[in-house]
C-alpha cells in the first residue's frame, strides 16, 4: 500500500462516491425547486459511472490507503440495484467500512437488503420533527413519519445510524431541542450541521448560520454535555456526551470552527469527476481515461498527482460576507 499526502500534509483516507445527481426531495439548502425543476437537465444514464467502473476506482483508492467509502447522491437509493454495488465494494481489499447518506424516504423498503449486502452504516438527513417545518425545508416532498420509519427499519436491520440536521436561523432552529430530546431517547447519534455556503443556489448568508456554540448552549442548558475525544484523525464532527450517559451528539462546524487542517476526504461525482474539497470550483476527470483504456499504473499516477498537488482550505479562507463571486460545485452533484 502507498500512503500519499497533499501539499499541507493531509493523508487520503476517505472516499465519498456519488451514485446519482437526482433526488426526490427539493431541500432549500441543497436543491431548491426553482432551479432543480421538472425540466432540469440531470446527467444522462450513459454519463454515470457503472458499478464496475466505481469498483475499479475504489480499488485504486484503496491502494493509497482509503479504508472508508460513503455512497451519496443526490439520493443514492434512487440508483437501481445499489445493494449489488455495495457487495462489489465490500470485496475490495482494504475497504473496511461502507456507509450511505440518505434522506431515508426509501430506506424502510431497502434496509434489510442493504445490510445483507454488507452496508455498515447510514447517515439520515432530517432537519425537523415538526411536519410543517420539515415540509417547508424539503419542498413538500415528504413527511417526517416516512423518514422515521426508514430510521426504525435501519436500526432493526442492524445498521448503525446517525441523523444529520442542517440548522438555519429563522427556519428550523426551534427544532434543535425537540430533535435532541427525541434522538437522545431513541439512540442514534444526532449531528447538527451549520448552514454552509455549498454550491451557488442555496442563498447562503452568514446571518442564517446558527453557530456551534449557540447549538451547544441551547442543549447544555437542559441536558448538560461534556466533550468527547474524536474517534479518529480527520473526524468532521466535534463530539459531546450527555453527562452521566453514553448518549452523544455531534456538531459539524465548517463555518465558525473549520476543520480543513485535518480533512482526509476526496469526493467522486456520479460522472467520474474527482473533487478534493466540498467547496471546489472544478473537478478532475477520471472517467475519460478509465473508459479510454488507461492502465492501472496510469490511473494511479493520475490520482496521485491530483492528491499530492491538493492545497484546498476553503473554510479557513471563506468570505463571511457571502458576497464572493467564486463559483462552486453544487452539493447535490458531489454528495456533500
Amino acid at each position: 500500500m502507498e500512503r500519499i499526502r497533499d501539499r499541507l500534509g493531509r493523508p487520503l483516507h476517505d472516499l465519498r462516491v456519488s451514485v446519482t445527481d437526482r433526488c426526490n426531495f427539493r431541500c432549500r439548502y441543497c436543491m431548491p425547486e426553482e432551479i432543480f425543476h421538472a425540466n432540469y437537465a440531470f446527467l444522462p444514464r450513459r454519463s454515470l459511472l457503472s458499478f464496475d467502473e466505481i469498483t475499479r476506482l475504489v480499488r485504486l483508492f484503496a491502494g493509497f490507503g482509503v479504508e472508508k467509502i460513503r455512497l451519496t447522491g443526490g439520493e443514492p437509493l434512487l440508483r437501481r440495484n445499489l445493494s449489488e454495488l455495495i457487495r462489489m465494494i465490500k470485496k475490495v481489499e482494504g475497504i473496511r467500512d461502507v456507509a450511505l447518506t440518505t434522506n431515508a424516504s426509501l430506506l424502510a423498503q431497502q434496509a434489510v437488503g442493504l445490510k445483507e449486502a454488507g452496508l455498515d452504516r447510514v447517515n439520515v438527513s432530517l432537519d425537523a420533527l415538526d411536519d410543517a417545518v420539515f415540509s417547508r425545508m424539503n419542498g413538500g416532498k415528504s413527511d417526517v413519519r416516512r423518514v422515521l420509519e426508514g430510521i426504525d427499519a435501519a436500526i432493526e436491520a442492524g445498521l448503525a445510524v446517525k441523523v444529520n440536521m442542517v440548522v438555519q436561523k429563522g427556519v428550523n432552529e426551534s427544532e434543535i431541542l425537540p430533535m435532541a430530546r427525541y434522538f437522545r431517547e431513541k439512540g442514534p447519534v444526532l449531528r447538527f450541521i451549520e448552514f454552509m455556503d455549498v454550491g451557488n443556489s442555496n442563498g447562503w448568508n452568514l446571518k442564517q448560520v446558527v453557530s456551534k456554540q449557540e447549538i451547544l448552549e441551547r442543549i447544555h442548558a437542559e441536558m448538560p454535555l461534556e466533550p468527547v475525544e474524536p474517534h479518529y484523525y480527520g473526524e468532521v464532527a466535534n463530539r459531546y456526551r450527555y453527562c452521566g450517559t453514553e448518549g452523544e451528539i455531534g456538531v459539524i462546524s465548517s463555518v465558525t470552527d473549520s476543520f480543513c487542517a485535518t480533512c482526509t476526504r476526496a469526493r467522486l461525482s456520479a460522472e467520474g469527476r474527482l473533487f478534493t474539497c466540498l467547496f471546489a470550483t472544478q473537478g478532475h476527470d477520471l472517467r475519460t481515461p478509465l473508459r479510454n483504456g488507461a492502465s492501472e499504473n496510469e490511473m494511479k499516477a493520475h490520482i496521485r498527482n491530483i492528491w499530492t498537488d491538493r492545497q484546498d482550505r476553503y473554510s479557513e479562507e471563506r468570505d463571511h460576507t457571502g458576497t464572493s463571486q467564486r463559483k462552486k460545485v453544487e452539493m447535490s452533484y458531489i454528495g456533500g
